[in-house]
């Protein structure tokens, strides 16, 4: 198990590392001067080039590279071209409205996900199947933005039940922060439950069709007693699994909900990046997208090998 975690611990370094080479090198690929488009109106000689030698956009390439990737393993992501605070801060300061947006995320899909997926999976060929595969499909293709829009004309706008948008920190008032979070978490949700049902429904008929489940029901015993004890205990294996990428996924994929919903999250800071073309800021936000999605793989990965110690002697 030691080798193993070795292994993917290093695996994972690797990847991130290839991921700030691409990171630094496609944003340094895009036309235009950001300090040109950071300073606009404001322009002046003397402030452009010390700016230009400030952030160290007058040294070649691989002189910046090596500095950004030096100062970010000490925590040090720069500093931002539009508003001149420190990057690292910006990002720690939204690092909680996008965690908590995701967990809610996921809870709102594993809701949905886990009763649905096993009752369609036991009940294959019925109504409830039918009905279930129905929703995994319609929550699959329709957009978050138009689903978000829907749920504030309906919740907030017509029935007054919520507010349409913003974010309050739990820590200053819960009852608010979970009333603003309702509608974005399920907006993000439903997706993820649809995506995640369809990953329950096929684990638990594979896990059905598994010779020791058969010879259970053989055997007599009751049929809740072999879908709890033989059934879901090999079905969570390959869901754990789909449940960290989604996890993953939304740490970093719920740029149009921050949107939609005013969430002053990651995502919504990465876009603002892109729009002003602040690099600094925008590198800094996907790498830390980039290591939150592979520190969850690599904890997805070794709770798989818990699960399943055959794994960590492949």
């Amino acid at each position: 198990m030691g080798r193993y975690v070795l292994r993917r611990t290093a695996q994972a370094l690797v990847a991130l590392l290839g991921v700030s080479i691409v990171v630094f090198a496609l944003i340094h690929l895009v036309p235009g001067d950001p300090v040109r488009t950071a300073l606009g109106t404001r322009f002046d000689q003397d402030l452009y080039d010390a700016l230009i030698a400030r952030s160290g956009l007058d040294q070649p390439l691989l002189v910046q590279y090596w500095s950004w990737l030096t100062g970010a393993l000490t925590g040090d992501l720069g500093v931002s071209f539009r508003t001149g605070e420190p990057i690292t801060a910006a990002l720690l300061q939204r690092l909680p409205a996008t965690a908590l947006l995701a967990v809610a995320s996921l809870f709102v899909g594993l809701t949905i996900a886990l009763p649905a997926g096993i009752i369609s999976a036991v009940r294959q060929g019925k109504p409830v199947d039918y009905a279930a595969s129905g929703f995994s499909q319609i929550g699959v293709s329709v957009p978050d933005f138009w689903f978000g829009l829907l749920l504030i004309l309906v919740f907030a706008r017509t029935l007054g039940w919520l507010p349409p948008s913003g974010y309050v920190s739990p820590l200053e008032d819960p009852v608010e922060a979970i009333r603003r979070l309702v509608l974005p978490a399920t907006t993000a949700g439903v997706v993820t439950g649809a995506i995640l049902t369809r990953f329950v429904r096929s684990s638990v008929l594979e896990a059905m069709s598994a010779e020791h489940v058969r010879l259970a029901r053989a055997k007599g015993m009751p049929d809740r007693y072999v879908l709890r004890h033989h059934v879901l205990r090999n079905a969570w294996i390959p869901v754990v699994t789909v449940t960290g990428l989604q996890l993953a996924t939304l740490l970093g994929g719920i740029v149009v909900v921050e949107v939609v919903f005013a969430w002053p999250g990651i995502g919504r800071y990465a876009l603002d990046s892109v729009v002003r073309r602040d690099y600094p800021a925008l590198q800094g936000a996907v790498l830390l997208i980039a290591t939150g999605f592979l520190l969850i793989n690599l904890l997805v990965d070794l709770l798989y090998a818990k699960l399943d110690p055959r794994i960590s002697v492949s």
